[in-house]
């Protein structure tokens, strides 16, 4: 497949679990794989916490930012990838989903976010593994 797969992680504020989960796709991934990542009800800044989790295995997410969910960025992508938003994420036709039970990061310590950081790095590995599954 000469195709580089997209990936579009979304969930409602984009500020923790949807971010940490496109941080580590582009850490694994390199530029094999076009990373995208949203939310329904952005939310004004990433989770301080969730940039802190992240930093402590040497991923940086300080420069990015919440952004919203839109219609272009869904149907550019080959994979959706949701986290909690439930009926607040909309559906695109003809996209293959997967929709990840994570610990919602917001208003948790620490040790809670590095729980769902390590729990994203292993589900984006077997996404990735999928991909090569697939070629």
């Amino acid at each position: 497949m000469s195709h580089k797969p997209s990936v579009l992680f979304v969930c409602v504020h984009n500020a923790g679990r949807s971010q940490m989960a496109a941080g580590w796709l582009r850490h694994l991934a390199g530029d094999t794989v076009e990373v995208r990542s949203a939310g329904s009800e952005p939310a004004e800044q990433i989770n301080p916490v969730a940039v802190e989790a992240m930093r402590e295995v040497g991923i940086d997410l300080t420069g990015a930012a919440p952004a919203r969910l839109t219609w272009d960025a869904a149907e550019a992508s080959d994979i959706i990838v949701t986290m909690g938003c439930g009926d607040a994420c909309p559906v695109f036709p003809g996209k293959r989903y997967e929709d990840w039970k994570l610990i919602d990061p917001a208003g948790q310590g620490l040790d809670v976010v590095r729980q769902v950081r390590d729990d994203i790095k292993a589900r984006v590995l077997i996404l990735l593994a999928s991909f090569a599954s697939s070629r």
